[in-house]
């Protein structure tokens, strides 16, 4: 097995639900490197859940600070980093991680992920929307995670095979 000799990070994006924190969590662990959790970090400095940023602060306010963390942590070397779903949207945020990242978008089913976003009590967009309201926003992003560097698509893999998957890739690369 060949020694790695990028220093560039591997970057999730998706939508809520699509597993980039417990894919990317796992592919830190084999590829022995660290793993930066975007949303995890918001909510480590904000103090509180992000449903609760977006609930006493709004979207904006979410917004702005996923930007300024996301930027800040894009600047490590050979780290894994899972976006939150919408942080790929953002221009600056999309910009950075198409020019020197890996970038890994986590595909699925609308309907895989309508169930998972369905059955999560963490999701901020989830939990006021409608399925309709759901379809519409995967719609709008699909266009924009499309732009990703490498897409698996995860229907019929398991998160073993997911795996496999992305780290062949990362080491021909």
């Amino acid at each position: 097995r060949k020694l790695m000799n990028s220093n560039k990070n591997i970057v999730f994006l998706g939508m809520m639900g699509s597993g980039k924190s417990s894919i990317g969590d796992l592919i830190s662990k084999k590829l022995n490197i660290p793993f930066i959790d975007i949303d995890y970090l918001i909510e480590e400095r904000a103090g509180i859940s992000i449903s609760k940023i977006f609930e006493n602060k709004g979207e904006d306010y979410f917004r702005n600070l996923e930007e300024k963390i996301t930027l800040k942590y894009l600047k490590k070397k050979k780290s894994v980093i899972s976006l939150g779903g919408g942080g790929f949207i953002n221009n600056n945020i999309r910009k950075v991680v198409l020019s020197d990242h890996f970038s890994f978008w986590l595909d699925w089913d609308k309907s895989v992920l309508l169930k998972r976003i369905r059955n999560s009590k963490k999701r901020p967009l989830a939990s006021r929307s409608t399925d309709q309201e759901i379809k519409t926003i995967m719609k709008k992003r699909i266009k924009i995670y499309s732009k990703a560097q490498f897409k698996i698509n995860c229907n019929t893999l398991t998160k073993i095979e997911i795996v496999k998957k992305i780290i062949e890739i990362y080491e021909l690369n």
